[in-house]
């Protein structure tokens, strides 16, 4: 919604994804912290196996509490979040070189988790009720919806509560509602958003 509307995006799971293919970034890495294990017959990294590498198998959360990552989440942040942030920082240079008035949106999960945040002007947090998250991830990834929240659980359990992800953030979109409540929540912003930058030298 906020790209129809001007915004220039780019998202912070898609550089991850780059950065460990072969050759990547930080492929030799992660390879070499989680084992050849993780890898397909072709090489590249299988992602679900890396993600229950770090995170447990489905249904486990490993008696963490929800904000306080295992070693093994923290082992793969270490590694993959500076080489994430650091193309992210390059995106946004250039973005801010050929269009200075322009609004760059970087969609990330754990900006604060990384420690990100001041490395923005702002922070845009958007949230929705547990159950519809649980809903949205079996649809999406076609499942059903026990497998959906077992793995809902899992990766929330790796993040802050929403509650504090709230008081952190300059926006909340609410998205437990219609599409077109949320698309009136992020025109809002983003008339916000563009006022401000219309004002930077």
């Amino acid at each position: 919604m906020f790209v129809a509307l001007g915004a220039h995006l780019i998202q912070a799971d898609e550089i991850a994804h780059q950065l460990m293919q072969p050759g990547g970034a930080v492929y030799e890495e992660v390879v070499r912290h989680f084992g050849v294990g993780i890898l397909d017959p072709d090489g590249r990294v299988n992602r679900p196996r890396l993600a229950e590498a770090a995170f447990g198998p489905a249904g486990e959360t490993g008696g963490e509490t929800s904000g306080n990552p295992s070693s093994r989440i923290q082992e793969l942040n270490q590694i993959v979040h500076p080489a994430v942030v650091k193309r992210q920082e390059e995106w946004m240079d250039d973005i801010a070189r050929q269009h200075p008035h322009g609004i760059a949106i970087v969609e990330a999960a754990l900006i604060l988790e990384a420690g990100a945040a001041h490395q923005f002007n702002r922070l845009i947090v958007v949230t929705c009720r547990l159950d519809q998250r649980i809903e949205r991830w079996a649809q999406r990834r076609k499942v059903d919806v026990e497998s959906a929240r077992q793995e809902v659980m899992r990766r929330m359990a790796a993040q802050w509560p929403d509650e504090e992800k709230i008081k952190a953030a300059d926006y909340v979109i609410d998205n437990s509602g219609s599409l077109d409540e949320a698309s009136k929540q992020v025109r809002t912003a983003f008339t916000e958003l563009e006022r401000e930058a219309a004002k930077k030298p």
